[in-house]
């Protein structure tokens, strides 16, 4: 397992990171999902779970280009997104102009307490270290409405490597946490959600991924 410097950088790594990459990333994942039959029926069943409430909106927090936050869309989900990059914020816009993309961190979500009616995460906590995952988990439930759902898609392990490379060759400099199915249940159990299903799996979205289903509490705490 790789050493991981400094923490308090790696928003400032992941936002430069992704500004590099944007362009070359968006064009190599945009058809991802369609390989991915597992993702595709857990992204289905969750705005399946979300139209069931009653509907309402529902943030891609990570979204980068935007390819999750338009499969969703495509379900009948209200769906929008929030990523750390502008520049893949951009190019989300660019791709996909009748949808909503906003610049935001998942430290810090700008968005009222309550108001969601469910929140993905698609391997969009992976660049989060482990001192600050209870802290965006809580921000998490602070913004979700009582019952709703949230989705995790994850790598699966037990370390962090550093990557300086990637999407084309481009340089960038981040760290990528894989974590046991069991931590993240865990860590969702202290920050207020039940988990309703976890499973893994081998797809072209990971080598070796998690899928995590949860619902948020009532009576949660809020920040």
């Amino acid at each position: 397992m790789d050493s991981e410097p400094n923490t308090g950088t790696w928003l400032d790594e992941a936002r430069t990171s992704y500004d590099t990459v944007a362009l070359d990333y968006a064009d190599r994942l945009r058809h991802l999902l369609d390989e991915a039959p597992q993702e595709r029926a857990a992204l289905e069943r969750f705005a399946g779970g979300v139209r069931a409430r009653g509907g309402g909106p529902v943030a891609d927090v990570g979204c980068g280009a935007g390819r999750i936050t338009a499969y969703l869309h495509e379900q009948g989900v209200d769906a929008f997104g929030v990523d750390l990059s502008p520049r893949m914020v951009d190019v989300a816009r660019r791709d996909h102009p009748h949808l909503r993309f906003d610049v935001g961190s998942m430290t810090d979500l700008d968005l009222a307490d309550t108001s969601m009616a469910g929140l993905v995460a698609w391997y969009s906590l992976i660049h989060v270290p482990d001192e600050d995952i209870a802290a965006v988990l809580t921000h998490f439930a602070r913004v979700l409405r009582p019952g709703a759902p949230l989705l995790l898609a994850f790598h699966v392990g037990n370390a962090a490597q550093l990557k300086t490379t990637g999407y084309g060759g481009h340089p960038m400099h981040l760290y990528v946490h894989r974590r046991p199915p069991a931590r993240m249940a865990a860590w969702l159990d202290d920050a207020g959600f039940t988990t309703e299903t976890l499973h893994t799996l081998s797809s072209p979205e990971s080598t070796l991924g998690g899928l995590l289903l949860a619902r948020r509490r009532p009576g949660t705490p809020r920040t």
